[in-house]
């Protein structure tokens, strides 16, 4: 009997009294395995994402894929508050797309851990603060997009920690010209950093709205405090003297977003724009002018747009395009002119467009009268390029019919009309005329080719 109660005392004090340290014991086991497994999935989670391939998630937020050998993580649109952690890529980003999120400050050492990046897009998103130690590490980087935000002043300490850096966007920001601006101002203005802040443009004081950053007199910048003092006369005269340059058409860069990665690309997409805007980059490589109110293409639009390879202008209501409106365009390969007001295209219009593949003409009320003429001569003699959408919308006995269709049975009408080039020797010398020919087809209108004072109709 008093073994047994020796024995159960026993097993009740092994049971009460060290029960914390057993506690303690296990959980420092299960902290343990708890690390293991993260570990555990976090190789897996690697291993996962180390792959290469098309765009993968990464984490819950971005997604990362592979372009050229190098490593972009898209992180636009997630609305985020704050950077992502470094930690979390299967391989080092080059570059870091963070546009259309929520970040409001740029904080000391925020991109501790992206010391490879190359370029950095942080474009569309709330900063009204940039820490002077922000950018610190990011020695490597070269294109830095901090357009369309909140920043009224910035110091050139914050660009000091990148050595490298090409290009820096800063317009469409509420910039305040005033002495805390005068270092980035010089800076800006140095002739080697020919890239850097191009077309931000200040914000305040008056009398310096909406001048550029680069024109600004850096000098005066410090005296811009006593000018706000009672003393407002002295603003006055310096307003007529120096008034606000006039701009009679919008600047493509401040009036779209622009977007480097993977290629160069000009978002004009519902801007409210009525004429397509001045000062397109050169580099641009696609531009999306869809939903706005642009009802006439003028001639020169594109000029200096040499690069573009595709060109958006659906949705506008337009109605006309000027001959020369397109001239430039050597590299174009797709052109959407669909949902638009267009009844048919002048002649040369196309004859810039050698490599054109794509061409959308759908949702527009076509004519199907002599003036279309055009628009199929040049299709076919340019059989690589895809159309689609070109139908007869009136007169009501050709609605819905192909303007193929429609040109073809004009041309059957009058079959002696075609035959007339074979009494005149001098049209077989050119391999249009003898296609044509060949293929009964009807030479391309004289009238279309050279304009006329007097036009002769032969009756036979």
């Amino acid at each position: 009997m008093h073994v047994t109660s020796s024995f159960f005392l026993a097993l009740s004090v092994l049971l009460l009294l060290p029960s914390t340290e057993m506690r303690r014991a296990g959980k420092g086991r299960g902290l343990r395995g708890a690390r293991h497994g993260l570990t555990r999935d976090r190789v897996r989670a690697g291993g996962r994402h180390s792959r290469s391939g098309p765009s993968r998630l990464v984490g819950t937020d971005c997604s990362e894929s592979i372009e050229s050998g190098e490593v972009f993580v898209d992180c636009q649109d997630r609305r985020l508050t704050s950077i992502p952690s470094s930690k979390i890529w299967s391989k080092e980003p080059k570059h870091l797309l963070l546009a259309r999120n929520r970040i409001k400050i740029l904080r000391d050492g925020v991109f501790a851990g992206f010391e490879g990046l190359k370029s950095l897009d942080l474009q569309q998103n709330q900063i009204s603060v940039v820490e002077d130690g922000a950018f610190e590490g990011l020695t490597k980087l070269t294109t830095l997009l901090l357009q369309h935000n909140t920043l009224g002043t910035l110091s050139e300490e914050a660009l000091i920690p990148m050595p490298n850096l090409r290009y820096l966007r800063l317009y469409d920001n509420p910039w305040i010209c005033l002495c805390p601006m005068d270092s980035l101002i010089r800076t800006l203005q140095v002739p080697s950093n020919r890239n850097l802040g191009n077309h931000a443009r200040c914000a305040e004081p008056v009398r310096l709205k909406d001048r550029k950053l680069k024109q600004v007199d850096a000098e005066l910048l410090c005296q811009e405090s006593d000018s706000t003092s009672p003393q407002g006369d002295q603003t006055d005269p310096i307003d007529t003297l120096n008034p606000s340059p006039i701009r009679t058409k919008p600047d493509a860069t401040t009036s779209c977003h622009t977007y480097l990665f993977p290629q160069p690309r000009l978002d004009c997409s519902n801007r409210g724009l009525t004429e397509v805007p001045a000062g397109i980059p050169e580099d641009i490589v696609h531009m999306d002018l869809s939903h706005n109110s642009i009802i006439h293409l003028r001639a020169r639009d594109f000029q200096g747009a040499r690069s573009l390879r595709t060109l958006n202008l659906s949705n506008n209501n337009m109605g006309h395009i000027d001959t020369a409106s397109l001239s430039g365009l050597l590299h174009l390969r797709e052109l959407d002119l669909s949902d638009n007001s267009l009844h048919f295209v002048q002649y040369g219009v196309l004859e810039d467009l050698y490599f054109l593949s794509n061409l959308k003409l759908g949702g527009n009320p076509w004519v199907c009268d002599y003036s279309i003429h055009y628009m199929v001569y040049w299709l076919r003699l340019h059989p690589g390029v895809k159309h689609s959408g070109l139908l007869c919308r009136s007169p009501p006995e050709y609605t819905g019919e192909s303007v193929e269709q429609y040109v073809h049975s004009y041309n059957r009408e009058c079959p002696k009309d075609r035959q007339r080039s074979q009494t005149d020797p001098e049209l077989w010398n050119t391999p249009l005329e003898l296609q044509a020919e060949l293929e009964e087809e009807e030479v391309e209108p004289s009238h279309l080719r050279a304009p006329q004072k007097y036009q002769i109709i032969r009756l036979s």
